[in-house]
């Protein structure tokens, strides 16, 4: 503020009664010669101009005012305060000279005033130079023109207000505000710390914000910071290396400001090298203290130097003691925890000590807190542990990242517990922390729950082969009864002489004996153990000729449609399974429609991924062909959905299924490399549908079957068979049929003859021969024949299931049973390539 004695300025004359009680700037007009400026002589202003001067200068708010186009300042004295070292300079002179930094923005009041304007603006902010810097300060400015007699604006009146103070207080209330809500929910002090320094260094515009614990000994250590263009001073610093001036300062508790670290006197020569070395050029710091000791230091730096506003100062200090209540809340929370916690919680160094544990150590080991600290951890562990959980915890030395792993841990009454560990190492590398979590109880309960499973596995075993060998014993022994009562009475009629009623029994024998292959077949495709063919097959070609067949087996109340993808892929499948299996579909289907209804056959692409093969184990993603039967039928309850595919399991009368047909079904698709979904519905029908793999291959066509039985033509066939029945029968039939036969009952005794030198065109064997096995056996019959012949016949190989895994050039397979003629084809194609 502008001062001077008032002696120095003559009294306003008579002539201008208007500067009366006008104060100081109303002395410096009365005592100015103003004839040399736009104004012209004092004595001859207009009255407008001198009543409004007159009401300005008593009053006690701020007031300017802007006469003419070059808006010449006159002004009272609560203005010249506002205007600083600028009075008594600007008194008189135009607004646009006095202040320079806002022409543009007083060039557009004026002219919107003098065009008869009023204009009003709350908390506007405005850069100005005060005290020599660039300073932000926000006003509540009013303008009203200043009308002549004529009524036309002449100049312009501003009543102005400074609230700077104001909104800066209401600024930091809200960010205060913000910042408590954003470190509520914060659990560890660098998290606290790191949010922090963020936001205030945004919006200070700082180059460096961090918060630093403080020992009593006057070293600050520094966790996180916040950097802007300036490198990280994380690490320990000594207070008392800023000198003792600075250091009473901390110790007092007041915000310790410094504007320019390179002119502080405060600072000592070493501390000035030392913040200009780590480009602090100012900064603000505030101790914060604990009752009488202090605790933390919250420091805001800035590269250059720099005049922080009182408020600045001010929010920083209220900042810090926010942090001090919000780290002070997390460490008491952590130490509750730490109390509280089930877990075992320690500190401890990578050389092999705890610093800390917490009592669920003692609760779970039953070691004081003083031995647990005094004795290496790996002592603790059991011996076969001790390597791989140290290994564990020296990884973390050298990823940095946290590990997990289990060990067993002594009790102090001799016993051990096993604990499930994670730990993570702490910033300064040569500490880490453990949370430990007790399983042995955990690991008993799996146990017998493991135990008990078991139990119940075997129960649902043995409750699955009473019902399976149940229905086998009940079908085989039916099945039996014909073909031995057949042949009782085909011996007794022989010997009585009446041989005209053989035949009879010999067709009861051979439906029973038919139906019994039948059984075992499915049941060796329920169980997956079935010797598949598996080809290229075209799906849309094989329903097509089976729609003739399905017709008749649906019967005239039945409409058949079918639903054909014309661009259906090629699918690898067993085109004989396939057949029956799609032919048991549709006798399903007609059996769950008694009254008739609609069956319909549909075939598409599919591709699954691995989200829907993740609910359906053993079924791999890819692609695959699917056959669809659908029926109007009576549908199936929930309880029945269950069982479907169980062996035996049938939901028809006594004597009309086996209950085998689906699980057949579904036990040849899975061997396929496939899956079955059914869904039904009581009252609305059933649809079952069959995922075959895809395959790349072209399909192959599918040769008629021979009718007629083919004769030999004299070439010698190796007959090895254990069973000495089925090798009776194969020798007897191979004869009669041109074939000159050797035979021989196991492997053994079968490679002298191999490695002899006469001549064998074919070899017949067993797969499934005692020691040696029948692929075996052809094996090393290749090595001195390899051109050699082979047929295998088997009833069951389970290395022999898919035979494209089997069989190499040149060889071909034939399942037990097998009608003669059906053999004696099977030879005639092999010896035909």
């Amino acid at each position: 503020m502008y001062t001077a004695p008032i002696t120095d300025f003559p009294l306003a004359c008579a002539t201008t009664p208007f500067l009366s009680d006008g104060g100081e700037c109303g002395r410096l007009m009365a005592g100015r010669d103003w004839s040399s400026t736009s104004l012209g002589p004092i004595e001859l202003w207009p009255r407008c101009l001198t009543s409004a001067l007159s009401i300005l200068l008593r009053s006690r708010v701020p007031i300017v005012m802007l006469w003419g186009h070059d808006g010449v300042m006159l002004y009272n004295d609560a203005y010249s305060e506002f205007a600083g070292s600028r009075h008594p300079a600007s008194l008189g002179s135009n607004v646009r000279e006095s202040w320079p930094e806002l022409a543009g923005f007083n060039d557009t009041v004026i002219a919107k005033a003098l065009a008869g304007n009023t204009l009003h603006y709350r908390d506007h902010e405005l850069t100005i130079l005060r005290n020599g810097a660039p300073e932000t300060v926000w006003m509540d400015l009013n303008y009203s023109p200043v009308v002549d007699e004529a009524g036309v604006p002449a100049g312009v009146i501003c009543f102005l207000a400074e609230t700077t103070e104001k909104v800066a207080a209401e600024r930091r209330a809200a960010f205060l505000l913000a910042l408590s809500d954003e470190l509520r929910p914060l659990t560890t002090p660098a998290d606290i710390m790191n949010r922090t320094a963020e936001r205030l260094g945004e919006l200070l515009d700082a180059s460096r914000v961090f918060y630093a614990e403080i020992t009593d000994a006057g070293m600050m250590t520094v966790e996180r910071d916040y950097s802007r263009g300036v490198e990280s001073i994380v690490g320990a610093h000594s207070l008392a290396s800023f000198g003792p001036d600075l250091l009473a300062a901390y110790r007092a508790g007041e915000p310790v400001v410094v504007r320019n670290v390179g002119g502080d006197e405060r600072l000592s020569a070493p501390a000035r090298a030392g913040l200009a070395s780590r480009q602090v050029g100012a900064f603000i710091d505030v101790v914060l203290f604990n009752e009488a000791r202090w605790v933390g230091l919250l420091a805001v730096q800035n590269a250059s130097p720099r005049i922080w506003s009182p408020a600045e100062e001010k929010l920083v200090q209220e900042v810090g003691e926010r942090v001090r209540v919000a780290i002070e809340r997390v460490r008491a929370e952590r130490d509750r925890l730490w109390d509280l916690s089930q877990d075992m919680l320690a500190r401890a160094d990578f050389a092999g000590m705890m610093s800390a544990v917490n009592p669920a150590w003692s609760k779970v080991l039953g070691w004081s807190e003083t031995e647990l600290l005094t004795r290496g951890y790996a002592n603790f562990m059991h011996p076969d542990d001790v390597g791989s959980s140290t290994d564990a915890i020296a990884g973390m030395t050298v990823t940095g990242q946290p590990a997990r792993f289990e060990n067993r841990v002594s009790t102090r009454d001799g016993g051990w517990r096993h604990i499930e560990w994670t730990v993570a190492p702490e910033p300064d590398g040569e500490n880490f922390v453990a949370v430990g979590r007790d399983l042995t109880d955990t690991k008993a309960r799996a146990a017998e729950l493991d135990t008990a499973r078991e139990a119940l596995r075997q129960s649902q075993k043995m409750e699955a082969v009473g019902q399976l060998t149940g229905g086998i014993a009940h079908d085989f022994n039916n099945m039996l009864t014909g073909i031995i009562g057949s042949l009782d009475l085909i011996r007794r009629n022989i010997g009585a002489g009446r041989p005209e009623r053989v035949d009879r029994y010999i067709d009861a024998a051979n439906a029973s004996a038919q139906r019994a292959a039948a059984l075992t077949s499915r049941l060796l495709a329920f169980g997956r153990r079935q010797s598949l063919d598996l080809r290229a097959v075209d799906i849309n070609a094989l329903v097509r000729s089976m729609n003739e067949l399905a017709d008749r087996t649906l019967g005239e109340q039945t409409v058949l449609e079918t639903y054909l993808n014309p661009d259906l892929w090629v699918a690898s499948s067993d085109v004989n399974q396939l057949e029956s299996a799609f032919l048991n579909l549709c006798i399903n289907a007609r059996d769950a429609m008694p009254d008739g209804g609609k069956l319909v056959v549909e075939t598409d692409n599919v591709s699954l991924d691995e989200h829907y093969v993740s609910n359906h184990p053993g079924l791999a993603s890819g692609e695959y062909v699917v056959l669809s039967v659908s029926d109007t039928g009576i549908g199936m309850s929930p309880a029945t959905l269950e069982k479907v595919f169980e062996p035996f399991f049938t939901t028809k009368p006594v004597g009309q299924g086996t209950g085998l047909g689906l699980s057949m079904i579904y036990g040849f698709t899975r061997q396929s490399g496939g899956h079955v979904r059914i869904y039904s519905e009581l009252g609305v029908g059933t649809t079952v549908k069959l995922f075959i793999p895809r395959s790349h291959e072209g399909t192959e066509p599918v040769h008629a079957s021979k009718a007629e039985i083919v004769s030999g033509q004299g070439e010698t066939v190796l007959v090895v068979e254990d069973d000495p029945s089925v090798r009776l029968i194969v020798t007897e039939v191979l004869g009669e049929i041109g074939y000159g036969v050797i035979e021989a009952f196991d492997a053994t005794s079968a490679l002298p003859i191999l490695e002899s030198g006469r001549a064998i065109d074919l070899l017949i064997t067993d797969v499934g021969l005692p020691g040696m096995n029948g692929r075996q056996l052809a094996e090393i019959a290749r090595k001195s024949r390899p051109q050699l012949k082979v047929l295998f016949i088997t009833g069951y190989a389970r290395n022999a299931a898919v035979r494209s895994g089997f069989l190499d050039k040149g060889m071909d397979m034939l399942t037990k049973p097998f009608a003669m003629d059906e053999l004696a084809m099977k030879i005639r194609d092999v010896f035909d390539g």
